[in-house]
């Protein structure tokens, strides 16, 4: 076996593991940080074919900003884990169905004759100088314009909602106002007080 089919196979054993620990660990915090190894070996398995962009924005975007925040929201709120786990039993056919389905598609893909390794050999080793980077770029920015504008326009509706959602007008808060703090002057917060000198 080579090692770099070894080190697939590990990183893919790893990555398996910690995406059971996301769904099966009782404390949030735990599946959080299984969640965050599970970005980190997915990140090393698109550095082994060689999507090195891919793997830095996974790592960066979802472990350094979204896990974060995850985490800090888990830990700052007090989750009742008793509640949660109340319709478990309900939902269990259901997932269990989906799970069974996602195995036999992955099976199918995965092992027949239009989707096996022989049906799609390795791809020739790429040219001195290529960068991964630019190719997805020039892509991106060419054949796939419309759709990523199309994206960032609505991530952008979205940002302007969760700003909204999150101004909206309580009472017993207070609030200030950057024009009223813009307009004020050295005469309506300081006081000068005349004071005689004190001898020692």
């Amino acid at each position: 076996m080579e090692f770099k089919t070894f080190v697939f196979y590990l990183f893919a054993a790893i990555l398996v593991f910690a995406a059971l620990r996301v769904i099966t660990a009782r404390n949030p915090v735990h599946a959080a940080l299984h969640l965050v190894l599970a970005f980190f070996t997915a990140g090393g398995i698109w550095l082994l074919l060689q999507a090195e962009f891919l793997a830095i924005v996974l790592v960066m975007t979802y472990v350094g900003a979204v896990m974060v925040l995850f985490l800090f929201v888990v830990m700052m709120l007090d989750i009742n884990l008793d509640r949660l786990r109340e319709g478990f039993w309900g939902y269990l056919p259901v997932g269990a169905l989906i799970g069974i389905l996602l195995v036999v598609e992955m099976a199918i893909v995965l092992g027949g004759r239009y989707f096996g390794l022989d049906a799609m050999p390795t791809p020739a080793a790429a040219a001195e100088g290529y960068s991964n980077t630019r190719e997805l770029g020039m892509v991106l920015y060419t054949e796939y314009v419309y759709p990523f504008e199309l994206a960032s326009l609505v991530l952008l509706v979205a940002m302007v909602a969760a700003v909204t959602l999150t101004l909206r007008k309580r009472k017993g808060v207070k609030y200030i106002d950057p024009a009223d703090q813009v307009a004020v002057k050295r005469d309506g917060r300081v006081e000068l007080v005349s004071m005689p000198a004190e001898k020692e």
